[in-house]
């Protein structure tokens, strides 16, 4: 089991111009999945490129504890062999997830439709995020849960063994919910159907695909509308070659701190863009960045492409619609970032998922765009920012921006240190590596200043 990093406070120094051709690290989305899919198929899986973070690594470790064999080679290469659909043991200990949502929310789903009983559990922060809305459904096909008031961890699952299938409406579009009831469909006779009022990321469909499930999918195609997706259970799954994208939440960090330093000029390679993951780039294209989507392709099933962007320091606000929320609901803090540094006021809507993250990130940016003297509103499912048309203050010399705990707080107010007029210390960096490992190193490679609290002029 990987360890965080003893990281500690962190300081980023306003930067000059940015400059380098890489590539972040995999898809933390989909390395959940391609992990979850060999488990449960037939023969022998490989996946390249895997993101080896810690949220990653509690979701192997599970699956190790349910039976299946994962081991990564020397090669880069992690290899599973399968235990086939409806074969996981009953695990002999508590299964930890530690801050990994959607590791513990996409077990819920496989586990539920499996005839043994298991216990879930993670750290504060996971202990604090409600899982009601993956319960509901999955009590609908014949599991049982135990948990604390709201729905929260830890919890017991106790699996059905007449699993039923079953058609869920989502009120609320969420992937994780989403995938949860397909992983448990996997091992439930007849069809089951999911129908979401908006697309959401749909990696879980197409890493199934890959695996030889058929599933159905009716609309979503261009990542708008609302879609309805359905497979029967019980197929047979066998082991594939998987390559994992560079992840596109991750590739949000240095794209936006290229776009702020006037100057930079930054390449970043093999990045997903699955129309469901694009709502990032959409908006900064809106607010006038200089970017560019090269070379699209495909790898594991997935769109890539490269980014290649151009700080000219010049955002435009813009009003972002709740709609395109599910498409980019992990960068909206350092979109925040960006509407700071823009000239006019930015709104973002439709942000109330962001309440029940790792932290109160609405709250928690709100918080660190004050401290560093951008004027803010929160709402209770908005944002409004009123950009400073250029560097940021930035906070007062003994000031610490509050991460809470949350990777991508921390990660996007270091992007605001290389943007604004004074340094930015945040007040834990350690759990940056749920994510994003080596994260500090590659901005420091682009010429970022990053360094431990105090290191920094």
């Amino acid at each position: 089991m990987g360890q965080r990093g003893e990281v500690g406070a962190i300081t980023s120094a306003p930067a000059e111009a940015l400059a380098g051709d890489i590539r972040v690290p995999g898809d933390k989305s989909i390395s959940h999945r391609a992990l979850i899919c060999g488990a449960v198929a037939v023969g022998e899986t490989a996946v390249s490129g895997l993101l080896a973070s810690d949220d990653v690594l509690r979701t192997a470790a599970a699956l190790r504890a349910l039976g299946a064999e994962i081991e990564p080679g020397g090669d880069g290469v992690w290899r599973i062999w399968g235990r086939g659909i409806g074969g996981l043991v009953e695990p002999e200990a508590v299964l930890d997830m530690g801050n990994s949502g959607t590791g513990a929310r996409l077990l819920m789903g496989l586990l539920a439709t499996h005839p043994l009983t298991s216990f879930l559990t993670g750290d504060a922060s996971l202990c604090r995020r409600p899982m009601a809305r993956v319960v509901a459904p999955l009590e609908r096909m014949g599991a049982n849960f135990l948990t604390r008031d709201g729905g929260r961890l830890p919890m017991a699952v106790l699996g059905t063994d007449e699993p039923l299938a079953v058609e869920v409406r989502l009120e609320v579009p969420s992937a994780q919910v989403k995938s949860a009831i397909l992983l448990a469909a996997l091992n439930t006779p007849g069809r089951t159907t999911v129908i979401e009022p908006v697309a959401t990321r749909d990696h879980t469909e197409r890493l199934l695909a890959q695996f030889g499930v058929e599933v159905a999918v009716e609309g979503g195609g261009d990542g708008n509308q609302g879609a309805a997706i359905s497979l029967v259970g019980q197929p047979e799954m066998t082991g594939r070659q998987v390559g994992v994208a560079a992840d596109p939440s991750s590739a949000a960090f240095p794209t936006v701190a290229a776009l702020l330093v006037p100057g930079s000029d930054v390449v970043l390679r093999e990045t997903g863009v699955n129309p469901t993951r694009i709502g990032l780039y959409e908006t900064l294209l809106e607010m006038g960045a200089t970017l560019e989507i090269r070379g699209r392709r495909e790898l594991g099933g997935e769109p890539v492409a490269d980014i290649a962007i151009h700080g000219a320091g010049r955002l435009e606000g813009v009003r972002v619609p709740a709609e395109r929320a599910p498409r980019m609901i992990d960068e909206y803090p350092v979109l925040a970032v960006a509407a700071a540094c823009a000239r006019g006021t930015t709104r973002l809507e439709g942000l109330a998922e962001l309440r029940v993250k790792e932290s109160d990130r609405i709250a928690a940016v709100a918080e660190g765009l004050a401290r560093c003297g951008v004027e803010v509103e929160a709402g209770e499912d908005y944002l409004v920012v009123d950009g400073c048309a250029g560097p940021p203050p930035g906070p007062g010399p003994d000031e610490v921006i509050a991460t809470h705990m949350d990777h991508r707080i921390a990660m996007a107010f270091l992007v605001l240190g290389a943007a604004a007029a004074r340094p930015v210390t945040i007040d834990d960096g350690a759990m940056i590596d749920t994510s994003f490992p080596g994260f500090v190193g590659l901005m420091n490679g682009l010429g970022c200043r990053l360094e431990a609290a105090g290191a920094v002029p």
